[in-house]
């Protein structure tokens, strides 16, 4: 099925976009937690981090109960190979500017390993809001969090993949435009002994046709398929979409 227009009418009457966006990034966690995720990661919707920075699907790896128990999400990971990066270049995390206090407790509890991020409009409708939405992608990235940025927002042109590489200081040879606006970008930082560099696979999206497939890493040597078009197919069917 089709990707739909969900930012012009009917559908930005009928079906506003902040309902889709709950709907979906609680069906993508669903169907990760289904059998995608090895059995020590789950995936929750609407992860609030540090009190102020939202994730719209956070996958989490926890200590395994039972060492070398698995199911039928350890199997899925270990066929899936993934393509190679659109872009790789080296990054220097240590340069960044850092305008936060972190106060912490030992307290064993989950680590975030990766984020999807579903933009809505205000991500993208004013250079402050970019910036601050750049910058907290780099700090997952400088943090070894994966992230998957989807862009299906057809109002605003801002190229958010743009700002992330600006805030990363990144060459213009990381640099990429959809030809149609609408992207996917998923991103992983890697340490080598060359030092760290950032990795990316860049997909454009075009209203009409299916969503492709991307990376989602959770680690250096693990990552899992994606599924954006199962899930986006069956929260349009829930919210009787069909146009």
């Amino acid at each position: 099925m089709p990707l739909r227009d969900h930012f012009h009418p009917p559908l930005s009457v009928e079906r506003p976009w902040q309902g889709i966006h709950g709907a979906w990034a609680a069906g993508i966690a669903g169907r990760l937690n289904q059998d995608l995720l090895p059995p020590e990661y789950f995936a929750l919707p609407l992860v609030s981090v540090r009190g102020q920075v939202e994730v719209d699907v956070g996958s989490f790896e926890r200590e395994a109960t039972i060492s070398g128990q698995g199911n039928g999400g350890t199997a899925a990971t270990a066929v899936y190979a993934p393509p190679k990066p659109t872009r790789c270049e080296p990054v220097d995390f240590l340069s960044l500017p850092a305008y936060e206090v972190h106060i912490l407790q030992e307290f064993g509890g989950p680590k975030l390993r990766a984020a999807i991020e579903l933009i809505s409009p205000a991500n993208k409708d004013r250079p402050a809001h970019r910036l601050a939405f750049a910058t907290k992608v780099a700090a997952y990235l400088q943090a070894g969090v994966a992230v998957v940025l989807v862009d299906v927002v057809t109002d605003r042109t801002a190229n958010l993949h743009e700002d992330v590489r600006l805030v990363l200081k990144l060459s213009d040879g990381f640099a990429w435009q959809s030809a149609t606006k609408l992207y996917m970008a998923a991103y992983r930082s890697v340490n080598s002994e060359s030092g760290e560099s950032l990795e990316a696979w860049l997909e454009t999206l075009t209203i009409g046709r299916e969503l492709p497939e991307v990376p989602l890493w959770l680690a250096a040597d693990l990552c899992v398929p994606l599924p954006l078009e199962e899930t986006y197919e069956a929260t349009c069917a829930s919210l009787r979409i069909t146009v």
